[in-house]
């Protein structure tokens, strides 16, 4: 069977690996771009390992990236993500991936879209499918984005050259609100949570709620008989509730996400070490795509952050005092993850005004995806 080739760069961003594209590439129209996207990531793959494409079997690994020229006058470059189910034919264009974030500035760079001078770049980024702003700084060197460097993060082994996120007034991507419901506490069936729509909407219980203490890992979390369901039934509500779906059935499977919380303590994280109560501010196991993530999606920790500091919602509750008042340490599987946030409220309610983290980033391939031909 003869094979289409299509360019691509295959790139690390953060603690997730996606697919780029330039825009000029592949086709505008989405509905001939899902089947492309779907045979590149190995999707569907009842097995859930994407054997015959380039997901890993996660969704933190099964995800694709169309990068072009600006279509917001304030900025640099035009960004469109999609998150590509792993079981089911589905591609979601709704939300935003903030770990691919971090590598959007240096693709841009590294292939000529954006130009910018050595030393520290800024690169303005218009993240196409919730129209907010997003600014990058990274180190430049001989005209190409640096990958060396001392920055750790969770979740991915080594070092890298750090790379800043800031988003600008995050809230309301796909509700228009940072509460949607414009209520700091919920009940859906009788459980207290918190809607925020933050970067990503989400929706988080406490899980002490479902009788967790919040330090489970993702296996013991989806090895619960019952339990994985019964929070994709919530989750379906709280869309439901936040105005992104008439009924439950008709609510998407990328947003909203829902998270369990917890207060600090000692969780074990999956490469053995353990956690200090005095090491982080809260703990958040979250699913994206019907799993629990291995490491909380940056736009989940974004969203948390964000509601950390919402008086009277049920993060806030949750939340330990804060050493520092500009950094929220927020504990997941994969270790800790330092989230920056800014919120005002006014007689109109809550605003999001601003969040920043730090991500690091590496191209790890160039070249043509193989598509086979009808």
């Amino acid at each position: 069977m003869s094979q289409n080739f299509i360019p691509a760069t295959f790139i690390r961003g953060g603690s997730s690996k996606g697919v780029f594209f330039h825009a000029k590439d592949v086709p505008a129209d989405r509905a001939a771009l899902d089947p492309i996207l779907l045979e590149v990531l190995g999707s569907p793959d009842p097995y859930q390992r994407q054997l015959d494409g380039m997901g890993g079997g996660i969704s933190s690994l099964s995800k694709g990236v169309i990068i072009g020229p600006p279509t917001h006058p304030d900025a640099d470059v035009d960004y469109t993500f999609a998150q590509v189910a792993v079981d089911k034919p589905v591609v979601d264009w709704k939300g935003n991936c903030g770990n691919l974030s971090s590598a959007v500035g240096p693709f841009a760079v590294d292939t000529g879209l954006v130009q910018v001078a050595d030393g520290e770049a800024l690169v303005r980024i218009h993240q196409v499918n919730t129209r907010k702003i997003i600014h990058a700084r990274f180190p430049v060197k001989n005209g190409k984005a640096e990958v060396r460097g001392d920055y750790a993060i969770a979740g991915v082994a080594g070092t890298g050259a750090r790379i800043r996120l800031d988003f600008l007034a995050p809230g309301g991507t796909q509700t228009g609100a940072l509460l949607p419901t414009g209520q700091v506490i919920e009940e859906i069936e009788g459980l207290a949570c918190t809607l925020v729509d933050a970067a990503n909407p989400a929706v988080f219980f406490a899980a002490a709620d479902f009788g967790l203490t919040g330090e489970e890992s993702p296996d013991q979390i989806e090895a619960i008989p019952g339990l994985m369901a019964r929070l994709d039934h919530l989750r379906r509500l709280a869309g439901v509730r936040m105005g992104l779906a008439e009924t439950p059935e008709k609510v998407g499977l990328a947003a909203p996400r829902v998270a369990l919380l917890a207060r600090p303590g000692a969780p074990k994280l999956l490469d053995g070490s353990v956690m200090t109560p005095d090491s982080h501010d809260i703990q958040v196991r979250m699913l994206s795509m019907e799993r629990v993530h291995r490491a909380v999606p940056l736009t989940g920790a974004l969203g948390l952050a964000c509601a950390c500091k919402v008086a009277g919602s049920l993060p806030a509750s949750l939340c330990g005092p804060l050493p520092r008042a500009d950094e929220i340490r927020v504990a997941q599987p994969s270790g800790m993850l330092a989230v920056g946030a800014e919120v005002r409220q006014d007689n109109t309610g809550w605003h999001a005004e601003s969040a920043v983290v730090y991500r690091t980033a590496r191209t790890l391939m160039i070249g043509a995806v193989a598509i086979r031909e009808p």
